[in-house]
């Protein structure tokens, strides 16, 4: 009897260990990417917009390695399990919703379609998905099992291209701001400010000339010889 209960589970054992694992070490991925984003300016008054988008990605990994782990125990009935499965998808959905609140409180990033699609729409239908066949896993197991399998694959994707879609926008805006710089300074330099630095010496030198000019010529006027024909 026993055997004959646990048996759907221990068919995806394998599944879950893969997915599990996977889930897991990608848990690190979000760890490096905001790491790559404190690294920036772009983190900088950003704390509601890496609630909406970044934290979101390390709670779908963990929910999936949640779900691997429940359906590796060796449970004595079915029900058991599948009121955990329930439970995480309801816990999902309500941290779903809340992201939502989030994305549409924060200021700093507009969204697009495929931003609200993967970041809120997705993870609000896995999770769901995990409610309603943990609830029926009991009465149908084949079904609530491939379910609870496309779900938990789901999320992970979700996760994957979610971080993936950060660390672009990053990269993308570093180098915005790299050139930003150089920008401003090429279009605030001076062309004339290399004529205008010989310019002082030039004039300087155009009105040196004129008062040398007249105090010679004076001089040499007053060092004339007197006109003989004057003195006789």
């Amino acid at each position: 009897m026993h055997e004959a209960i646990v048996s759907p589970l221990e068919a995806w054992g394998n599944f879950y260990v893969i997915v599990g694992s996977s889930a897991g070490a990608l848990t690190g991925l979000q760890f490096v990417v905001m790491t790559l984003i404190a690294q920036t300016d772009v983190a900088r008054g950003r704390g509601e917009s890496v609630s909406a988008f970044g934290t979101p990605n390390v709670v779908h990994f963990c929910a999936v390695l949640l779900v691997a782990s429940i359906l590796s125990v060796p449970w004595s009935a079915l029900r058991y399990a599948g009121l955990a499965i329930a439970g995480c998808g309801v816990l999902g959905s309500f941290y779903s919703v809340l992201v939502i609140r989030r994305a549409h409180r924060q200021r700093e990033y507009q969204p697009v379609f495929e931003d609200w699609l993967w970041h809120t729409i997705l993870p609000v239908v896995a999770y769901l998905a995990l409610f309603v066949a943990g609830a029926a896993l009991e009465l149908n197991s084949a079904g609530a099992l491939l379910t609870i399998g496309g779900a938990a694959l789901l999320l992970v994707f979700i996760g994957i291209h979610n971080a993936w879609d950060t660390v672009t926008y990053v990269t993308m805006r570093r180098g915005i701001g790299n050139q930003e710089p150089g920008a401003i300074a090429g279009r605030g330099a001076d062309p004339r400010a290399g004529a205008g630095a010989d310019g002082p010496a030039r004039s300087e030198a155009s009105r040196g000339t004129g008062p040398d000019s007249s105090p010679a010529s004076g001089a040499a006027t007053a060092g004339e010889s007197p006109d003989p024909r004057r003195m006789s």
